[in-house]
């Protein structure tokens, strides 16, 4: 996933700490016996620390990935939770600092040497360093707090993409399980306490991502907040479905009056292609909704591959991928 290099974004009491305790014990490194060396040792304190914040405030602003060129999903998320301008700005202040530290330090270079009093000069060009560095610590704090936010985004991906919804216990997570064959990757989602499940199925050489995104679509829109409702359509930044789940027997604990009301609120809150299917057909308790033509048992299989086959029919057509295989060795 995009984020997961972004280290650790030290504060600025921590990398100045880091500088300067390095340009110390560059310090007490070298020996002094005139002017001359004097000058030396100065200059390697400076220079020591000076290329520690420089190349650490550098490395930041690297780190973060271009949100020119990310993904509109991505994108999206990220100015959701923090803000990309905000973003932008944080890390072009950091890029100045560096790029300050770095043209002043030279300078400073300059002071030092042939300087009677090497040490003035070097001070003087510490309590600069100290100031650039202050004042993007506000910067800092940012971007620390926006890496430990988006390295926990799930790692969803730009792949024809079917969101399933409806009330808890309905069966979403044994679906994902069911046409994904195989136990869903379980991942954290900002705008919920719970985690979203995100599994993979392959037909006919197309790749399809099922995501389960429980605590987004399994209330009545009227108790969602700003965020979720905003999450959403980030989520429609895919080539997304919704497959909505109710569970005519009741079973899950909802009245089937309420989950087809959070249904049809679904359809008519978002513009986005969806069909309802009903669960748990395997149950004695069940009955078949006359307005639902899909009718499942994730405990049996009973209509999983007509169901799948029609969400891949809604979907958005893509070319399927081939590996290209290498070419014919001409030497046997």
């Amino acid at each position: 996933m995009i984020f997961e290099k972004i280290k650790t974004i030290p504060t600025s009491e921590e990398l100045l700490d880091k500088a300067f305790s390095r340009s110390v014990r560059t310090m007490a490194g070298k020996t002094i016996d005139g002017p001359t060396t004097r000058c030396e040792a100065n200059e390697a304190m400076l220079l020591t620390a000076a290329n520690i914040l420089s190349d650490n405030l550098k490395s930041i602003n690297k780190m973060f990935p271009s949100f020119d060129q990310i993904s509109p999903f991505y994108y999206d998320l990220t100015d959701i939770l923090i803000g990309v301008d905000d973003l932008k700005k944080a890390l072009n202040n950091v890029k100045w600092a560096s790029e300050k530290i770095h043209t002043m330090s030279r300078e400073y270079i300059g002071k030092i040497r042939g300087n009677k009093t090497p040490d003035v000069p070097r001070k003087e060009a510490f309590g600069r360093m100290s100031s650039i560095v202050g004042s993007v610590s506000k910067d800092l704090l940012l971007l620390g707090e926006a890496r430990n936010i988006l390295r926990k985004l799930p790692d969803v991906r730009e792949e024809p993409t079917i969101i399933v919804a409806g009330y808890p216990n309905v069966g979403k997570s044994s679906f994902v399980t069911a046409v994904t064959n195989a136990t869903p990757e379980v991942a954290s989602y900002p705008f919920t306490t719970k985690g979203i499940l995100i599994g993979h199925m392959e037909k006919n050489n197309i790749r399809y991502q099922i995501i389960d995104t429980p605590g987004l679509l399994d209330r009545p829109m009227s108790e969602r907040n700003e965020i979720e409702l905003q999450a959403i359509t980030a989520l429609r930044r895919l080539d997304a479905i919704v497959l909505i789940l109710i569970d005519p027997s009741e079973s899950c604990g909802y009245d089937l009056t309420a989950q087809l009301k959070l249904a049809h609120e679904i359809q008519d809150q978002f513009a986005i292609p969806s069909i309802i299917a009903a669960n748990k057909s395997d149950r004695d308790e069940f009955k078949k909704p006359d307005e639902i033509e899909y009718v499942i048992s994730t405990m049996t299989g009973e209509g999983i591959d007509v169901l799948t086959e029609k969400l891949i029919e809604m979907l958005p057509k893509v070319e399927p991928k081939f590996e290209e295989m290498p070419p014919l060795r001409d030497d046997f």
